[in-house]
């Protein structure tokens, strides 16, 4: 199981973080292009994390015997989310740290931009300033950096382990027969 998450994994991981550095350092270069960077993120994100569907059926059909129960194919595709999020969350660190330490100077005036452009009243940018302060600050430690960022990326990995896990569980027809009966 190990090699076949390391291997699904790492392919997801690569995929995720190569949209990660593009979109990140295209908003960097172009405040404007932080809107549609996030949905192109989510999307490398959904694209990314399909590699925890090929894992999960590929451990079945060539480790199992096309067998897998739910909670073994979830494990497996959790792993796999586990180590595209870990690889993730790596190399945002580099990028952040040794690249681009203002990024979220850069968000936060893109967030206010949008707010007082979308009509938002003096009392809502001043709560939505309070909220972009938080964010900073919680970004001056790395370990809380680490942890918003997995919060990013890991809750739709699992949502696919799970979905996955669903779609690709399998009895063995031996087991399937005794319990038909």
């Amino acid at each position: 199981m190990k090699k076949n998450v390391l291997i699904f994994g790492l392919i997801s991981g690569l995929i995720i973080t190569t949209m990660m550095v593009a979109t990140s350092l295209s908003c960097y270069n172009n405040p404007e292009g932080f809107k549609g960077n996030e949905v192109v993120g989510y999307a490398g994100m959904l694209i990314a994390f399909a590699f925890i569907f090929v894992g999960i059926k590929n451990y079945r059909d060539r480790y199992n015997q096309g067998t897998i129960t739910f909670g073994k194919a979830f494990k497996v595709g959790f792993y796999i989310a586990l180590v595209a999020s870990t690889f993730y969350v790596l190399t945002w660190l580099v990028e952040y740290y040794l690249f681009v330490p203002d990024f979220m100077d850069k968000y936060t005036a893109h967030v206010m931009n949008e707010a007082r452009t979308s009509g938002a009243t003096e009392a809502e940018l001043a709560a939505k300033a309070k909220n972009m302060e938080w964010y900073q600050s919680m970004y001056k430690s790395p370990i809380f950096v680490i942890l918003l960022t997995f919060a990013e990326v890991l809750p739709l990995g699992i949502v696919v382990a799970l979905i996955s896990a669903l779609i690709l569980k399998r009895r063995s027809r031996r087991l399937s027969g005794v319990l038909s009966n």
